[in-house]
C-alpha cells in the first residue's frame, strides 16, 4: 500500500529533526547541545521533538531498530545451503565492497566514534545497542532452527558472531581515527575478516544451514 500524505509528512519531519540534531552534535558535541536548541534549529517545538524521539540520544541513534535487527534479517534471507556464518560473511564483505554503512565502516565513519567516546551517555547507549543486537540475533537463530527455549546454542552462536563483527569494526575505526583512509584500510580489513570468518566456520559453520527448497530450518543443525 502506498504511503499516505500524513505518514509521509511525519516521516519527513522525523528525518529533518534527526538530520538537524546530528549536524549540531557533530559541530559542537552531543553534551553541548540541548533539545531546545535542536527544536529551534529544526523549526519545531520541544514537544514535537520528544514526540518523535523520547530520549535525546534517540536523535543520534535514529536507526537503532534497523541496526539491531540487521543480522536477524540477514539470517532470514540467507540462501539455500548457507549457514549463519556464511550468510553473514557474504553480507559483511558486500558492505565492504559497496561502502555501505550497515557494519559501521564507511567513508566518514570516524566522526561518530569521536563524538560517542566524548559522551558517557552515548557510550552507554551504544553498549546497550550491541547487547540488543546479540539478543535479537539469538532470537532469530532460535526461531530459524526451532531451538528449545532452554537451548543455549543460539545465544552462544550469536555472541560469537557479534563479537567477531564488533572486533573487526573496532579495528577499522581505530585505524580511521589514526588518520588512515577507508581505501587504505579496506584491503587489510578484508584479509582480517577472511581469517576471522574462517575461524568461525571451523566451529559453527554448520549451524543454521538452510536446506535446498526450504524457507526455514525445522530443527537445529549439529555443531561441528
Amino acid at each position: 500500500m502506498s504511503e499516505g500524505l500524513r505518514e509521509r509528512k511525519k516521516r519527513e519531519t522525523r528525518l529533518r529533526i534527526s538530520d538537524v540534531a546530528t549536524g549540531l552534535f557533530m559541530a559542537r558535541g552531543f553534551d553541548n547541545v540541548t533539545v531546545a536548541e535542536v527544536a529551534r534549529a529544526a523549526d519545531v517545538s520541544v514537544n514535537t521533538v520528544f514526540n518523535y524521539f523520547p530520549a535525546k540520544e534517540d536523535l543520534l541513534f535514529d536507526r537503532q531498530d534497523e541496526v539491531v535487527e540487521l543480522l536477524g534479517k540477514v539470517m532470514r534471507e540467507r540462501r539455500p545451503g548457507e549457514g549463519a556464518v556464511e550468510a553473514l560473511r557474504r553480507d559483511f564483505m558486500d558492505a565492504l565492497d559497496t561502502g555501505d554503512w550497515r557494519y559501521g565502516f564507511h567513508e566518514g565513519s570516524d566522526v561518530f566514534p569521536r563524538m560517542i567516546s566524548a559522551s558517557p551517555t552515548l557510550v552507554a547507549r551504544l553498549r546497550e545497542m550491541n547487547e540488543l543486537r546479540v539478543e535479537a540475533l539469538a532470537r532469530t537463530l532460535a526461531d530459524e532452527t526451532g531451538a528449545d527455549p532452554d537451548d543455549l546454542i543460539p545465544a552462544l552462536v550469536a555472541g560469537q558472531i557479534c563479537a567477531t563483527l564488533h572486533t573487526l569494526t573496532t579495528y577499522a575505526v581505530r585505524r580511521m581515527l589514526a588518520g588512515e583512509s577507508v581505501a587504505a584500510i579496506t584491503p587489510d580489513l578484508r584479509e582480517q575478516a577472511d581469517h576471522a570468518f574462517r575461524l568461525l566456520e571451523s566451529g559453527i559453520g554448520g549451524y543454521c544451514v538452510r536446506r535446498e527448497g526450504a524457507t526455514r530450518d525445522d530443527g537445529a543443525m549439529e555443531l561441528t
